[in-house]
């Protein structure tokens, strides 16, 4: 008969609470309770520990064993418990002292070898027990060199159930976790390969320097895609907080590679246009995963062939793009995932997409129009920048003369935005696109008269939307600071007018 207990940490989103896992054995027939809201991962452990234990040597314990995790309201999800209820198990019983794990969280899924394995999710798993004061995290040895990029937290790297109980009885020792090497991202695309499209670069750069969502439309061919993709390469790069955000999130998807190192370029997601709104937005049974607009949070999404995607996982993107997070409900409760990525949509002006443009368009005006509409108004709406590209001239295929390369355009992109950090710091926005409307219409950013007035009678025609107005207000000041001017003119807001309703206001 006895008692015992260690922690371990439930995740919720990239946010997680410390669970205590207690174990009690006491006389009766032999039998394994988990209780504690457990899924069915978790449910399954009871029969992975008694293989590992068995495996490794250990005596199973013939008595009635109850596991209860605490605090019983908070759903429990995976099979990251294993190791935690496995060393309550054999400390309950007497045979595994417990004076090394004050104040350690324990994380791992045990195969039935006893061998310790990677799960997903450890890095938001050491965030979470960092934030709660835990000093100490023992974790598989596969998932080491990602729990080390946590700063202010012990990790303990473990390969075996076997090596952690010598480890607690001072006969093994723990393997050293690899120090986290910062591997120098590879270059991406250059903006230098675009020839022409000097409006799309234009919007590209005012995309990255203002934090705005962005429309390409054109022909096959016109170099929508070559723009989205070089996007990243012009955005500034992550700083420590948002690194560990957004590797977080790479953390729970599985797609961090072993050993690997701190996001640190923005990411860039461009899922098929056959995805679900679950892809989209997180989702799935159980335990929602995030979606690829949280996966590109801190960067940029990107859906080629936009008019192709569903219209309900396109409308799905609305509420993230507004509130910069995802939360999906389920019974059980809810689940939040952070989303502020950029949008970028391209599309084709037509269902025959001829690569000539509209010199060869076989389609009808009906169908162009029912084409168009299948990229719903309000999703429209909050685009900031929406730019028409002609197609390519045999004469910017041939020219000598490079582009601009994006370090280039970057180094001014940097500058730009750093004018607008200073400018919206009392707000807490960091770019222009996140800065509230409330702020932009009072003293002392609100624009004078004469320079509103072209916006003014673009509301008043009903070419602009509230939210139009505000949003073409930020693309202006993203203008005046890209150009080096403290205020916008009204040359700056005829500018962001064209560049928002796709007309010359």
């Amino acid at each position: 008969m006895g008692y015992a207990m260690v922690r371990s940490v439930a995740l919720h989103g990239i946010g997680g609470d410390l669970v205590s896992v207690e174990a009690d054995i006491t006389p009766g027939l032999p039998s394994l309770v988990v209780s504690g809201l457990p899924d069915m991962a978790l449910n399954e452990s009871r029969d992975r520990v008694r293989a590992a234990i068995h495996n490794i040597g250990e005596r199973w314990p013939q008595q009635r064993i109850t596991i209860n995790l605490l605090p019983a309201h908070v759903p429990k999800h995976g099979s990251g418990f294993d190791l935690a209820v496995a060393v309550a198990l054999l400390a309950a019983d007497g045979r595994l002292p417990l004076d090394l794990l004050h104040d350690t969280v324990l994380i791992g899924e045990l195969g039935l070898d006893g061998t310790l394995r990677p799960i997903r999710g450890v890095l938001p798993a050491v965030v979470a027990a960092d934030r709660a004061g835990v000093g100490r995290a023992v974790v598989p040895i596969g998932n080491s060199a990602e729990a080390c990029l946590v700063p202010g937290i012990t990790v303990w790297a473990a390969e075996s159930l076997g090596q952690l109980i010598g480890f607690l009885h001072r006969t093994m020792r723990l393997g050293a976790p690899p120090t986290p090497t910062p591997t120098p991202p590879r270059p991406g695309p250059d903006l230098a390969d675009v020839v022409g499209q000097e409006r799309g670069r234009r919007a590209i750069e005012l995309a990255a320097a203002g934090g705005h969502h962005l429309a390409l439309f054109g022909p096959p061919g016109a170099g929508k895609t070559m723009l989205a993709e070089r996007l990243p390469g012009v955005l500034p790069g992550l700083d420590d907080d948002r690194a560990l955000e957004t590797t977080a999130l790479h953390s729970l998807a599985g797609m961090l590679p072993v050993g690997g190192s701190l996001v640190r370029r923005p990411p860039f997601q461009a899922p098929h246009h056959s995805a679900s709104v679950a892809a989209l937005v997180g989702g799935g049974s159980g335990l929602p995963q995030p979606g690829a607009i949280s996966l590109a949070h801190n960067g940029v999404l990107f859906l080629d062939e936009c008019a192709e995607f569903s219209p309900s996982a396109l409308n799905a993107l609305r509420q993230p793009l507004e509130e910069g997070s995802v939360r999906l409900r389920r019974a059980a409760g809810e689940m939040s995932y952070p989303a502020r990525a950029q949008l970028v949509l391209a599309a084709n002006p037509c269902p025959c997409a001829k690569p000539a443009g509209d010199r060869h368009c076989e389609c009808t005006p009906l169908a162009r129009r029912r084409y168009q509409n299948r990229i719903s108004g309000p999703l429209m709406d909050r685009v900031d920048l929406q730019v028409d590209l002609a197609p390519v001239t045999a004469a910017a295929l041939l020219q000598d003369a490079m582009s601009e390369q994006s370090e280039t355009v970057a180094a001014r992109v940097l500058e730009a935005r750093a004018s607008a950090a200073g400018r919206w710091v009392a707000s807490s926005a960091r770019t222009n696109a996140s800065v509230p409307s409330a702020v932009l219409r009072r003293d002392p950013f609100r624009l004078p008269g004469a320079v509103l007035r072209p916006a003014t009678r673009a509301v008043e025609r009903g070419t602009l939307s509230a939210r139009g107005f505000d949003r073409v207000l930020r693309v202006a000041w993203t203008i005046s600071d890209l150009a080096g001017r403290t205020v916008p003119t009204i040359g700056d807001l005829a500018e962001a007018i064209q560049l928002r309703t796709r007309r010359v206001s």
